[in-house]
């Protein structure tokens, strides 16, 4: 016989499910009050209330997280589907749903998690240098004659740009062949921009219109290459228009935000670099025919213009008739005009004329003569005064050359003696024995020769003084009254 076990004989304390649910949450919280755990995010959901929810996982199990919004401004990175991160935080429970999660308070990445973490760096640093503006991004050419083709030389790339160019703009294609996955991969293809760049415009190899860096899908891994910053600056630092068409339609690298225009894929790149011939020559054709309407219409608008226009204008016989009219009404009005003006002029002249006598002219005629009489009296006594005194300032004069004249005292039996070179001999001691000398007399001249020895000078009989010359009396003060020459 078997006995079974009643309540009354269970010592157990029976609990209630909120007990319990928050008698486990205490335990968990102060068992794992501080956990550090890495693994893969994923479910990773932005509520609109600020909170990140989402689930920490590995190959073989998962565990749900939150974090709170206050918590959310202090994370080193932001939370993305795929990162691996390292978290820190509690264990809790839910005790609503009976399910327990982690509570996390810091975030960062872990293994290709810390390369995204690093590529968001590097892109908030190039952002802040202003390599992802808009305004430097340049435009496509509309019709590029050359197109450059940056990628690797097998694969379905190449093959898919290659025939999606020529369906849509047969043009020239050069291709720089370059790996596109590895270490060498960022090199080669900065290498090849820089390069692309560098040709002239006018060299044996056509410069390219625009450039397209192109690279089939795959992993963060295989695409990291197109994440390293100086093939991003090489690709700023061009001056040709670039399509970047790396991966994907989801995959995103560095060069899509310094390129000057992002593809989804390789194919799309080549449809964005080239226009399509038929629908430009369709394009063409649909202008040519509007111009052709446009202008068909303008000429019959202008046309109905013109007609109506003229329907307003009076017709050309009505005009030349009132025209003639009115010359006919003014010729015969003009003879009768010239002659009343005639008879105005001639009765203007007789009125003038009545007015003229030959007194008019002889009386200032008069008038000029009394002046010049009046004046002719005035100067007659000013001019023969002036005659007066200007002969006797003459006969002075003439008298007083008589007495300076040098050849007067000659004859009166004076001799004036000379030297040989012409100078006049004023002393004779100066000359010496037998020294040549010319005397002057008043008719003649005579060549001598000094002889003997000085002798004393003869008494000089005095002369009487010759009369002081008169000396010439002042000119008169001018006058007021003017001379007539």
């Amino acid at each position: 016989m078997t006995d079974v076990a009643t309540d009354s004989d269970s010592n157990a304390k029976a609990y209630s499910v909120s007990e319990l649910a928050f008698a486990l949450k205490r335990t968990l919280e102060d068992a794992y009050g501080f956990v550090r755990l890495r693994g893969e995010l994923s479910k990773v959901t932005h509520h609109s209330n600020g909170h990140v929810y989402l689930t920490i996982k590995d190959e073989r199990a998962a565990i749900d997280g939150v974090v709170w919004k206050g918590s959310v401004k202090n994370l080193s990175i932001r939370p993305q589907q795929g990162m691996e991160v390292v978290v820190t935080g509690k264990i809790t429970t839910y005790p609503a749903g009976s399910r327990y999660q982690m509570v996390i308070e810091t975030m960062e990445a872990a293994g290709v998690g810390a390369l995204l973490a690093q590529l968001e760096r590097l892109k908030a640093k190039l952002h802040g240098e202003g390599l992802f503006d808009q305004a430097r991004k340049r435009p496509l050419p509309t019709m590029p004659a050359v197109v450059g083709v940056i990628t690797s030389p097998t694969g379905a790339v190449i093959r898919d740009i290659l025939h999606r160019i020529r369906d849509r703009w047969p043009c020239r294609v050069i291709v720089w062949p370059v790996v596109v996955q590895g270490d060498a991969a960022a090199g080669q293809v900065a290498n090849a921009i820089a390069r692309f760049n560098a040709m002239a415009p006018d060299g044996p190899v056509p410069r390219p219109d625009v450039l397209i860096v192109a690279r089939g899908g795959g992993s963060v891994e295989d695409l990291w290459a197109f994440n390293d910053e100086g093939l991003a600056r090489a690709v700023a630092a061009g001056t040709i228009p670039l399509i970047s068409a790396v991966g994907h339609e989801t995959d995103t690298t560095l060069i899509d935000f310094v390129s000057d225009r992002r593809a989804p894929t390789p194919t799309a790149a080549a449809e964005m670099a080239t226009p399509v011939l038929a629908e430009l020559k369709a394009y063409i054709g649909d202008l040519s025919g509007r111009l052709h309407r446009c202008g068909g219409r303008t000429v019959e608008d202008r046309r109905g213009r013109v007609e109506h226009a003229g329907r307003a204008l009076a017709r050309v016989p009505d005009l030349v008739e009132m025209a003639a009219q009115r010359f006919n009404l003014a010729s015969s009005r003009l003879g009768a005009g010239l002659s009343r003006n005639v008879a105005a002029h001639h009765t203007d002249l007789v009125r003038v004329s009545s007015r003229l006598s030959p007194g008019l002219l002889q009386r200032p005629q008069q008038v000029h003569a009394d002046r010049l009489a009046r004046l002719v009296v005035r100067l007659k006594p000013a001019m023969t005064r002036g005659l007066d005194r200007t002969a006797e300032r003459l006969s002075s004069l003439s008298k007083l050359y008589v007495s300076v004249d040098p050849s007067a005292p000659l004859k009166r039996g004076f001799a004036r003696v000379h030297r040989a070179d012409g100078s006049l001999v004023r002393e004779g001691a100066t000359l010496a024995s037998g020294e040549g000398v010319r005397l002057v007399f008043a008719d003649q001249s005579r060549e001598a020769t000094i002889d003997g020895t000085p002798s004393a000078a003869p008494p000089v009989t005095p002369t009487p003084a010759a009369k002081p010359a008169r000396t010439a009396k002042p000119p008169p003060a001018p006058s007021n009254q003017g001379d007539l020459f």
